[in-house]
């Protein structure tokens, strides 16, 4: 299958990209230099050239806080961006994947959100942003899968690991938020599942994390401190204590992840055996 990627540099897109290619699929990942979403003309251009079955369309602005102030040139990247590409998919015919974020919703109560639900009410400019583009493609597209991630880490680019370990090169205790609750997500893990749903028609909505329940941050960066053999003890703190964040965060980023055993697609390991692989991989550079 002929598939192209967005945002291709990014943390989640080059290993969408690495897997694609490992699994002999034809591949064509572009970045900004190559393709600026926010220009239709320039999607057009290079879409219709590249002709592909298939797009995963993993760019997007997702710094969240630094959002709050930039409200317009991020709905160009998140909304009118995704609009663009979902307009060329539907007249070249090629399926599409959107990876969107549990801060479309409001992130209330304690009950996993199903991807089903259409109970939107998304708390920042990010999230608002990235609803905008989930409603551009299942309006354009019926031949699409909108996949909710969160708590996203791997290799490439900033996450919440990588700051955690480097604070701690420094710090012997930090202050981490306790009452924010979800599950991460491992890049190169969540790459095979996003290849396996491409690889099918089972299109819809659908939510994808790293098994092994729902944690705090608090719970994440101790298992982080553990797993780095580091002393660095962590402090629980509510969001409100915590307060240094500009954008309004979700407390519940549960995520209902059922509709994809349902659909026949095997759930991502276990996320403490995720980032075990990942910390390995770091120290062994």
């Amino acid at each position: 299958m002929r598939v192209l990627v967005t945002g291709a540099a990014g943390q989640l897109g080059c290993d969408v990209v690495n897997e694609l290619k490992k699994r002999g699929h034809e591949t064509i990942g572009v970045d900004i230099a190559e393709m600026d979403i926010t220009d239709a003309s320039a999607c057009s251009r290079v879409m219709e050239n590249a002709a592909p079955e298939a797009v995963i369309h993993c760019a997007a602005w997702t710094a969240v806080d630094a959002a709050e102030d930039q409200e317009e040139k991020v709905r160009q990247i998140n909304a009118q961006g995704t609009r663009n590409i979902a307009g060329v998919c539907r007249r070249i015919q090629a399926k599409m994947m959107y990876i969107s974020t549990d801060y479309v919703f409001d992130g209330q109560g304690e009950t996993p959100w199903h991807p089903d639900c259409k109970a939107y009410a998304p708390l920042s400019v990010y999230g608002k942003t990235k609803l905008e583009g989930e409603l551009a493609v299942s309006e354009a597209l019926e031949k699409c899968f909108i996949v909710r991630i969160a708590w996203v880490f791997g290799e490439n680019g900033k996450n919440f690991v990588k700051t955690m370990l480097s604070l701690g090169q420094t710090h012997d205790t930090l202050r981490v938020v306790c009452d924010q609750i979800g599950t991460p997500t491992y890049t190169p893990d969540l790459a095979r599942l996003l290849v396996d749903m491409i690889e099918t028609d089972k299109y819809g909505y659908y939510h994808a994390t790293n098994e092994g329940g729902y944690i705090s941050w608090a719970d994440f960066a101790r298992e982080i401190f553990c797993l780095a053999g580091m002393d660095t003890q962590v402090i629980p703190v509510t969001t409100e204590e915590y307060g240094l964040s500009r954008a309004v965060r979700p407390l519940n980023s549960r995520l209902d992840k059922g509709k994809l055993v349902e659909n026949g697609f095997t759930p991502l390991p276990d996320w403490r055996d995720a980032l075990k692989r990942y910390i390995a991989g770091m120290q062994s550079c």
